[in-house]
């Protein structure tokens, strides 16, 4: 982590993006919508953001005191997919059952979710 980057801001920008809990995040991905959007890495395995998903319900259950600069960078990667993906936000009456909303819910984040 470079050295201008304070722990409690990412963690709290990491936070504002993930807006499900790990055991919703768990039942999400097990779901076929889920496996269902995303770019598969060899064009037949798993996608990107599913395995992100993977990663992401690790990172919550992490203790504070427990995340490396490596969890700390991968929680900036998560909070910046999310801020550009939410920008790229489809039609209203599309929302619920779109790739677009199956996508972020793989990174932790569902825009229909009340905070």
């Amino acid at each position: 982590m470079a050295h201008d980057e304070d722990p409690d801001t990412i963690r709290r920008e990491f936070g504002d993006a993930v807006n499900m809990s790990p055991s919703e995040l768990q039942e999400w991905l097990a779901t076929d919508e889920s496996q269902s959007v995303g770019q598969k890495k060899d064009g037949d395995g798993e996608s990107t953001g599913h395995a992100e998903g993977r990663r992401i319900v690790e990172l919550l259950r992490k203790k504070k005191g427990d995340l490396s600069d490596d969890d700390y960078a991968h929680m900036r990667k998560v909070h910046g997919y999310v801020a550009r993906h939410l920008a790229q936000q489809p039609a209203k009456e599309d929302v619920e059952t779109s790739k677009w909303r199956y996508s972020l819910m793989n990174w932790g984040h569902d825009p229909l979710k009340e905070n």
